[in-house]
């Protein structure tokens, strides 16, 4: 079993929930990018494992989804999660690069968007932050 990484433990427990969500979408990358380079190689345990990996993130995205929220966008995403997740059992199963790729596009993507998202996010607060009264006191939110 791994030994636990204190630094990214601290990383995940200090983030925020966008950067927590943009920290699954850079692990389901890296463990796709993982298994596509041992499914290369015909390293069929190695590419299963970091499939594994991928597939449990993808998972977590999909069931973090809150649907109260955006029912109709959670619906699209949930859909879109549902369709990289097969992607990724049929490249488990099948052996199959492309399926890989596929996956990986679409995470890509995903990752892009929720990227300037986050930006458009830090835009929108910023201004706020100026208008808040100086107390002293660090702002909290």
């Amino acid at each position: 079993m791994p030994r636990p990484n204190p630094y990214l433990a601290t990383r995940v427990l200090t983030a925020s929930p966008e950067q927590l969500r943009l920290m699954l979408y850079d692990g389901a990358l890296r463990f796709c990018d993982q298994a596509r380079r041992a499914l290369e190689n015909k390293q069929y345990e190695d590419s299963f494992n970091a499939l594994v990996r991928a597939q449990k993130i993808v998972l977590e995205l999909s069931s973090s989804l809150q649907h109260n929220q955006m029912p109709e966008l959670c619906g699209k995403l949930a859909s879109l999660y549902t369709y990289v997740y097969r992607k990724l059992v049929d490249a488990n199963t099948l052996h199959d690069l492309d399926a890989i790729d596929e996956a990986i596009k679409h995470l890509r993507y995903d990752r892009e968007t929720w990227v300037l998202l986050m930006q458009e996010l830090q835009q929108i607060k910023a201004p706020h932050r100026d208008d808040a009264p100086q107390t002293g006191f660090s702002s909290a939110a």
